[in-house]
């Protein structure tokens, strides 16, 4: 079975973008930070692609989303956002989180 690429940096980069999030409470982190930390990661992140996978976070509810009027986006974890980071709830398909190796 061939790997999905895309998918694969689709889901990593929605756990990522939660973990970092969750290190920038109580203030949360401005999509301009969050990109410079995905493309460290991935390469080169567009703004969108870094927006579509904020907004994923937001519908699951993982995250809070605050739409500035210059474009830029600035996100902070749920409680849900944190659950998951700190490994105290399942986690669903689409985010690639690893698995808990460590009691």
């Amino acid at each position: 079975m061939p790997i999905d690429i895309e998918k694969s940096r689709r889901e990593g980069m929605r756990w990522y973008l939660l973990v970092a999030m969750n290190r920038a409470e109580p203030l949360g982190c401005a999509d301009a930070m969050l990109k410079t930390i995905m493309d460290d990661i991935y390469g080169e992140v567009t703004p969108s692609e870094l927006h579509q996978q904020l907004s994923y976070l937001e519908k699951r509810k993982m995250v809070e989303i605050t739409k500035k009027p210059d474009g830029h986006w600035h996100g902070r974890c749920t409680a849900l956002g944190i659950d998951i980071v700190d490994y105290t709830v399942e986690c669903r398909a689409g985010i690639a989180r690893p698995t808990k190796y460590w009691s």
